[in-house]
């Protein structure tokens, strides 16, 4: 029996006739209406008409920023709030382009996702559309975050856009962790450091459509406070976990990363194609998470521009791909088994996160962490079952397959 609670509130909406001719006749203002309130809702700021190092960070010159860009809420760091700064004319410090950067990303990417639950939600009443949370927050030990947030709704279950710009001492088991890379850094005290990253995860409601997640990160760590001495690096990725195998929407998120990395290096896509691979491997399960993206990380070659130039073409990419396969699948009929097994799946998401995601751990051991923002990943609901097996021959077992055995998509 196939079921899709999103059809069959349609189907209700249909047999009521009159009130679904109102709906058809309203549709265009509610939306016009709903565009407007949307951006009120969000923070703009005329400081990105400055000279910005990133203005146009693609190598293609694919994007530019807006001069009057709306952002979620203002930056975290008070040097790009305050007036009395004078940044015109000059080229920003990479942390202050890195954060910017990650707020439009988050700005971008909301935006995206908000105009697919508003599209999908089939409600007279607007005020009933889920809209995102945002929750600008303070970290004691320097710096803060902007967390979005939104819940239960008709298209995803939960989606999580964060970005967090903190500073501080970097403690020793965070330095351990850093030097278990190959970092080169002091052992015997703490180091200052700064952090600059977005990241986001996208639980959708629908089995159809793929959790999506992606992280971007900058690292700054000063190794001498006499000379000034620090070090910097990159790092991030994207990937998607399936619950239903479509070997074709694979097959062009897979095309559209190897595009991106190729504008900057050939090398760039099987390298941290195999590294993603490796990296969200569920090793008590011996299967991967997902079916793979990029991951990269403690990159700080060639230069720092770019590198920068690299991440930002990356992450360009995912909104536009993500909001096409919502818009596809968002009506696609499941079944109650699809939905079980959906769950299942985001089980194993949820034993990843917390036994092996190495930014989850750095997030928990870091003073002043703030846990609703580092578990933002969790879905609302998931499904443990004891022993759980799947038949053979079946689009569970097709999934299996490819969990277990990574394949080269492009």
């Amino acid at each position: 029996m196939i079921i899709n609670i999103v059809r069959q509130r349609r189907i209700i909406s249909l047999i009521c006739s009159l009130q679904y001719g109102y709906k058809q006749l309203g549709s265009v203002i509610r939306s016009s209406n709903r565009r407007s309130t949307t951006s009120n809702r969000f923070w703009s700021t005329p400081l990105l008409g400055l000279s910005l190092g990133f203005w146009n960070a693609s190598s293609n010159n694919d994007y530019r920023y807006n001069d009057d860009y709306h952002f979620m809420a203002e930056p975290i760091s008070e040097e790009l709030n305050s007036d009395s700064t004078d940044w015109k004319g000059k080229k920003l410090p990479m942390k202050y382009q890195f954060e910017l950067f990650c707020m439009q990303v988050q700005s971008e990417f909301c935006r995206q996702l908000q105009s697919m639950e508003e599209k999908y939600t089939d409600e007279i009443d607007d005020s009933r559309v889920k809209q995102f949370q945002v929750d600008r927050w303070k970290r004691a030990e320097g710096g803060g975050g902007i967390t979005c947030i939104l819940q239960d709704g008709t298209v995803f279950e939960k989606a999580g856009v964060n970005i967090s710009v903190v500073h501080g001492m970097l403690p020793p088991p965070a330095i351990e962790q850093m030097r278990s890379r190959g970092k080169s850094l002091p052992s015997d005290r703490p180091l200052p450091f700064l952090a600059a990253g977005v990241s986001s995860v996208i639980h959708p409601r629908n089995p159809n459509i793929p959790t999506i997640h992606f992280n971007f990160r900058y690292f700054e760590v000063k190794t001498n406070d006499e000379t000034g001495e620090s070090q910097w690096w990159f790092g991030g990725g994207v990937d998607v976990t399936p619950y239903i195998l479509n070997e074709n929407m694979i097959k062009d998120f897979h095309r559209k990363l190897k595009s991106a990395c190729d504008r900057h290096d050939t090398n760039y896509y099987p390298r941290f194609k195999k590294w993603c691979d490796d990296y969200f491997f569920v090793k008590h399960r011996q299967e991967r998470r997902g079916i793979g993206g990029l991951f990269f990380d403690d990159l700080d070659q060639p230069n720092q521009s770019k590198l920068f130039r690299f991440v930002t073409d990356v992450a360009h990419t995912i909104s536009p791909y993500y909001t096409s396969v919502v818009d596809r699948e968002a009506r696609s009929p499941y079944s109650y088994a699809d939905r079980e097994w959906q769950l299942i799946r985001r089980g194993r998401y949820v034993e990843f996160n917390l036994i092996y995601d190495r930014g989850t751990k750095f997030g928990l051991m870091t003073p002043g962490a703030r846990y609703e923002s580092i578990l933002m990943s969790l879905p609302l609901t998931a499904r443990w079952e004891y022993q759980h097996s799947v038949p053979e021959g079946s689009k569970e077992s097709q999934l299996l397959e490819v969990l277990r055995n990574p394949k080269e998509w492009v």
